[in-house]
């Protein structure tokens, strides 16, 4: 009877303690332009409007060189002034250069406020 109820329990509690895992995969997608692969992953909870703790995996597919920032998501504002509405993307900060992922497919880099780089791609 032990074996039994030991049996159920793991059956049970499987699924609910893979959730967060298949969640998390679930935050997950990747950006792929002409020179470049992102991989943007949200840590943050599935249903977060917000997430400030984003993570960007970014491959040069020319030269294979890789870089891995924290960013967050970035959003409009609606009416009231405080409340997010329309997701614009992603922003991640590396010293003076901010990597911005939009929701429509572009990788921009700028230094400072100069847009160095920008290449359109498709996210899936």
């Amino acid at each position: 009877m032990l074996n039994f109820k030991k049996s159920v329990l793991s059956f049970v509690l499987l699924p609910i303690a893979t959730l967060p895992l298949f969640s998390s995969l679930a935050n997950a997608e990747t950006l792929k332009t002409k020179n470049f692969s992102v991989k943007i992953t949200r840590n943050c909870a599935e249903g977060n409007v917000t997430c400030n703790n984003v993570t960007y995996s970014g491959k040069n597919l020319k030269t294979g060189a890789s870089i891995r920032l924290t960013g967050k998501t970035i959003h409009t504002t609606c009416a009231d002034g405080v409340t997010p509405c329309r997701f614009l993307g992603y922003e991640f900060r590396n010293n003076k250069y901010l990597y911005r992922v939009t929701a429509d497919g572009k990788l921009q880099v700028f230094q400072g406020k100069k847009l160095i780089l920008q290449e359109e791609g498709v996210i899936s």
